[in-house]
């Protein structure tokens, strides 16, 4: 297998969201007859709507989709979260299958589908349905803080999973993803990718995660220390920091972002690892984060420092610490506030911005054949 991309390509696939659209959506806000600025930061994600639309009026949001990478990790195993190292993660799948868990429920009352794709929960794939274990990795990944979360050819396989997985949402018609992550241990993960991209210590990005105490915390720390000295002599090559401190969730997330970004798809940021993610994400495609959004804060201090990195302002701060694209979800009536408002309240006849014709966009299976 080939166990080479070229992350270059990115940086010229990756365009600006459509300034005309914008400016065209802010000249409609001030033809409404409301108070100027009166609907705050309603407009500005507005504006933002029309430009990743690359239209104006903009389309009312019609299919959102919540998107959960799931898997995994090994750092699990040295109790540096509350959940159970073995069948958490897949316990969580489960509840969000069988429509148990918290985002469905409020999936269903905001009318967004949930999708999950497993990559590499240390499981049996026969326990879930087809489709969700269509892009598995592995089973778990390597304990990054003596060895490889994933080989090479792992890597790049859920790089190109999670490219293949955002061609299937822009193909399918999702106009913005929610996107969010299932695994016991994946913020321990997140803290060592924040904190070597960023060069903080390990004491400066791990946070509480699943809301642990304060001695769970000081292995956590410890945890993460020795994980950074893995990852720094990896900071160059993005794929190599994925396979030795990442994780199939997180390379396959990684991936999902910049082809999204490449389909002019926009994507709402849960927690701390989708953050790192796009801050990996920044470092391949530098115009990438125009097309996201953090959806919420949740007291992460890894994730505080990707969003500062990546100029990124949480939409919401709702004390959400839960993952599972939870907190992004709650942004959701936001946003769709926001494109009703622009594209239905009356203004002052302007004359509509046609939509420019879209040149076809490369999806992963033709990007790939280019590199």
């Amino acid at each position: 297998m080939d166990t080479t991309v070229d992350l270059d390509t990115f940086s010229s696939l990756v365009e600006r969201p459509d300034e005309s659209a914008r400016r065209a959506a802010e000249e409609r806000w001030q033809t409404l007859d409301r108070p100027r600025g009166g609907l705050g930061r309603l407009e500005e994600l507005g504006s933002w709507l029309s430009s990743v639309q690359g239209r104006s009026p903009v389309r009312p949001l019609s299919a959102p989709k919540v998107l959960l990478f799931a898997a995994d990790h090994g750092v699990a195993a040295l109790g540096v979260s509350r959940l159970p190292a073995q069948g958490g993660t897949a316990a969580r799948v489960r509840a969000v299958l069988d429509g148990t868990a918290p985002v469905t429920l409020l999936a269903r009352r905001f009318g967004a589908e949930v999708r999950v794709v497993d990559v590499a929960v240390d499981a049996d794939p026969a326990d879930f349905p087809d489709e969700v274990v269509a892009h598995r990795v592995r089973r778990g990944s390597g304990r990054i803080d003596t060895e490889d979360a994933l080989t090479p050819e792992e890597t790049v396989k859920a790089f190109r999973a999670g490219m293949a997985v955002a061609d299937e949402e822009a193909d399918a018609g999702t106009d913005l993803v929610v996107l969010g992550d299932l695994g016991v241990g994946s913020t321990t993960v997140a803290a060592v990718l924040v904190g070597a991209l960023c060069g903080t210590d390990a004491a400066a990005v791990t946070g509480r995660g699943s809301g642990i105490d304060d001695r769970v915390w000081m292995v956590k720390c410890t945890t993460v220390r020795d994980s950074l000295r893995r990852a720094r002599p990896v900071l160059g090559d993005q794929l190599a920091l994925l396979g030795a401190t990442g994780g199939a969730d997180f390379a396959a997330i990684t991936g999902f972002l910049l082809q999204a970004a490449v389909r002019k798809l926009p994507v709402v940021l849960d927690g701390v690892v989708a953050a790192a993610c796009a801050l990996v994400a920044q470092r391949i495609a530098f115009r990438a984060p125009e097309w996201w959004r953090a959806g919420q804060s949740s007291g992460e201090p890894a994730q505080a420092k990707a969003y500062d990195r990546l100029t990124l302002t949480p939409l919401q701060e709702q004390g959400i610490t839960m993952g599972e694209g939870v907190g992004a979800l709650m942004a959701l009536p936001l946003l769709q506030a926001a494109a009703d408002a622009l594209a239905e309240q009356a203004a002052v006849p302007a004359g509509p911005v046609v939509p420019k014709e879209q040149p076809k966009l490369p999806s992963a299976a033709e990007l790939l054949g280019q590199l």
